[in-house]
């Protein structure tokens, strides 16, 4: 599998959802269904917690994935030197600062961690400004899926960059 740390841009957009050592194939397989509808870049750092030739992970994905863009970068450090922090969204229930607040642009990174673990207390601690989250009405309920997270993100995103 090569890693590749450059891409070039075939879209109106160059919007990225952001996959930090992602865990769950259906998940990133969803995600990248996604990323293909909405011609948006899937970025996934690794270690991943699955093979790339996961039966769940293609099913998910159906018979799309030659429609996707697909970035494999080595590690998080990796990635974020390629990227200018201005373009860095990070996605997380560590904070109160919803989602909707979130200034996106036509270059946004939209950054979500481990379906597990979330993404790492120093890249949170570091870029604390910005964090954002998805609010939820139910204290009982910790997180929303990954995909589910990933798409209500990206369609704001979406429709704050769009012309009307």
């Amino acid at each position: 599998m090569a890693f590749l740390p450059f891409y070039e841009s075939i879209m109106n957009h160059t919007l990225h959802i952001v996959l930090v050592e992602p865990e769950i194939p259906p998940n990133t397989g969803s995600i990248a269904r996604l990323c293909g509808a909405t011609n948006t870049v899937l970025d996934l750092i690794h270690p991943l917690g699955f093979s790339t030739d996961d039966k769940h992970l293609k099913r998910a994905g159906l018979d799309y994935w030659q429609h996707v863009c697909i970035n494999h970068w080595q590690n998080l450090e990796q990635f974020l030197e390629h990227h200018d922090e201005k373009n860095l969204f990070f996605f997380t229930t560590k904070t109160k600062r919803s989602y909707t607040a979130a200034p996106f642009h036509s270059e946004s990174l939209l950054i979500f961690g481990r379906e597990t673990k979330g993404l790492p207390e120093e890249i949170l601690a570091l870029y604390q400004e910005r964090c954002y989250t998805i609010p939820m009405q139910n204290s009982n309920i910790r997180s929303l899926n990954l995909a589910m997270s990933a798409g209500i993100v990206l369609y704001e995103a979406l429709r704050q960059i769009e012309p009307r």
